[in-house]
């Protein structure tokens, strides 16, 4: 499906074969990456897209407590899971394959193109496992890990609650100490959490739940704000040492969606008969920061997520306009024969808008995912030190341009099928409602540019924001071949650059703060430019000729309908940083 363009920017643009020359990587070699990406691709093409259309159609319903998911997308995740594909980006000491990261990546980009909401079990059930390898004790690694592992079980993460939402410090869900056993500190949990993905399913004998809650102290308390929230371990089944009964946790109802129908997604009860039993993991207070490692990467998946969607959309749009023949050029007669709809300068543009798009989101993906490998398995400690600032830095980036340009992308597919493309009968429809979850869950747009600008910039006084314009600037003394596009380029760093100044320069960041989508959306733009002008140079080197036209002319389009947006979207941050903040109320009823 996508699987051309996959080569292009691991091999020859991010070049990860150079990762074989690191301990973690060093007796891997490219074609066991191949045939890994060769197997997912098969059972993502046949097993998951044949039953894209039914998992929205048939959604998942309860069945006397017991949430039912569609048949073929629960035979399609055994199919999954019985070939070890969850397994690939986990170290090997556990059980797993231990590839590359951006290999794993590149593989979950083909599920998700193919069907976005059975990916969302694997996805979740990948993260969970490994914070519990991480965090957990041998024992909790062992009952709670491994089935995951084995694939008897799948996982969660239970963070929102029906009136808390992005506030977490803010959750009431409780953890009354219940005594310890060799899986350590036992709580009896009680509470609700909403919007749980995969939170209930018959998928696999057992769902293993993270569940953030806030340990009640002696006195019957508990510690306000985030460092009173604690981690707990908390499974649908309880271990064989207790007898592998239910644990007291009930579905309380399933949300019905606009799209990612197959995933099912829940109000989960935790302790309706006196507390369900859970395990903490890591100390107490110390639950958002171990949480957080699992959102990150929830955070890079919905991106990723982002860009699949976008792909095949425009695949499809591709495809829909080189058949669909309508109407004539206007310089030809009206008794001249009709053309297919990819002639018409306005599809072009459509299609040139789709590509830049979904292309440069699958790009910024990967590119995360390099970082994510090189931050962890690095042996220079400045290059691991400046990857993990990066990827720090460049998270909210990661998580909502996708999302949000990738939404704009099936517009245009829509627009290109025209009223077909309203229909159910075409994939783009139901690829747009699936899309359109991206920029809510795992913190929305508006809470990424906050974080940007405050914590990842502000907070930082600026460093990593400064590195990044330094690899910007190197990347644009390589470009010799695009003298237009390096000097556009060259002259949005030099705007960023003093735009930041400013902003730290001043004595209240408030108004600045009001207006931080705006600098998110600017600034994503700009990044997906550099990646753009990235990928021309890859495309030029490959000695690929087509490839290499390709993605110059992509390169040009952005640069020439993309990047000049930039200024209007800093416009109000620049000009009337108040206007959002200090609106009065009247103007808004």
């Amino acid at each position: 499906m996508m699987r051309r363009e996959i080569d292009f920017l691991l091999y020859d643009w991010l070049d990860i074969e150079r990762l074989v020359d690191l301990a973690a990587f060093g007796d891997q070699e490219r074609t066991d990456w191949d045939a890994f990406l060769n197997l997912s691709e098969d059972i993502s093409e046949n097993e998951f897209l044949s039953c894209y259309k039914a998992t929205d159609r048939e959604e998942p319903y309860l069945d006397n407590g017991q949430v039912r998911v569609q048949k073929d997308l629960k035979a399609a995740l055994a199919t999954y899971l019985k070939a070890g594909l969850h397994l690939s980006a986990l170290d090997v000491e556990n059980g797993g394959m231990g590839l590359p990261y951006t290999v794993a990546t590149a593989a979950m980009a083909e599920l998700m193109a193919s069907n976005v909401a059975g990916s969302g079990f694997i996805l979740l059930s990948a993260a969970n496992t490994r914070v519990i390898t991480e965090f957990g004790t041998p024992a909790q690694i062992a009952s709670f890990a491994t089935p995951q592992i084995e694939g008897s079980a799948l996982g969660t993460m239970c963070l929102s609650e029906p009136d808390v939402g992005s506030s977490l410090g803010d959750i009431t869900t409780r953890a009354v100490p219940d005594g310890d056993d060799a899986h350590g500190m036992r709580y009896r949990i009680t509470g609700q959490k909403m919007w749980i993905s995969a939170g209930d399913h018959d998928v696999t004998e057992n769902i293993i739940h993270l569940v953030l809650a806030k340990a009640v102290q002696p006195d019957g308390s508990t510690i306000p704000g985030p460092k009173g929230t604690s981690l707990f371990i908390v499974p649908k089944v309880l271990p064989r040492s207790m007898g592998q009964v239910r644990n007291d946790i009930a579905v309380a109802g399933l949300n019905h969606k606009m799209g990612y129908r197959g995933t099912p997604n829940c109000l989960l009860n935790f302790g309706e008969d006196g507390g369900a039993t859970g395990w903490r993991i890591g100390k107490e207070g110390e639950g958002l920061r171990i949480m957080f490692q699992m959102m990150n990467e929830a955070r890079i998946g919905v991106g990723l997520s982002g860009a699949a969607l976008a792909y095949r959309g425009y695949q499809l749009a591709r495809t829909y306009a080189a058949e669909r023949i309508q109407g004539r050029p206007i310089h030809l007669p009206s008794n001249s024969r009709p053309i297919t709809i990819n002639q018409h300068p306005d599809i072009r543009r459509m299609l040139l808008l789709q590509k830049v798009i979904s292309e440069g989101a699958l790009a910024l993906c990967l590119k995360s995912a390099l970082l994510c490998d090189v931050a962890q398995y690095a042996e220079n400690g400045v290059e691991k030190k400046n990857a993990a600032a990066l990827l720090d830095l460049l998270t909210p980036v990661i998580k909502s341009w996708p999302s949000e340009q990738g939404l704009m992308a099936l517009h245009q597919s829509i627009q290109v099928h025209g009223g077909y493309g309203y229909t159910r009968d075409f994939d783009v429809e139901q690829l747009y409602r699936d899309s359109r979850l991206n920029p809510i869950h795992e913190g929305t747009t508006g809470i990424q540019a906050i974080d940007l600008l405050r914590r990842k910039i502000l907070l930082d006084e600026g460093r990593t924001f400064k590195i990044f314009l330094e690899t910007v600037r190197n990347t644009i003394k390589d470009a010799t071949s695009f003298p237009d596009q390096a000097a556009q380029l060259s002259g949005l760093c030099d705007h960023f650059d003093s735009l930041v100044r400013a902003i730290l320069e001043t004595e209240s960041t408030e108004d600045a703060l009001s207006n931080a989508t705006g600098f998110l959306e600017a600034f994503g733009h700009f990044v997906i430019g550099w990646i753009w002008l990235d990928l021309a140079m890859a495309g030029e080197r490959s000695g690929d000729h087509q490839i290499a036209e390709v993605k110059k002319w992509a390169c040009r389009y952005f640069f020439a309908a993309e990047l000049s947006k930039i200024p209007g979207l800093l416009a109000l941050l620049e000009n009337d940083n108040s206007l959002t903040r200090t609106v009065p109320d009247t103007v808004l009823i």
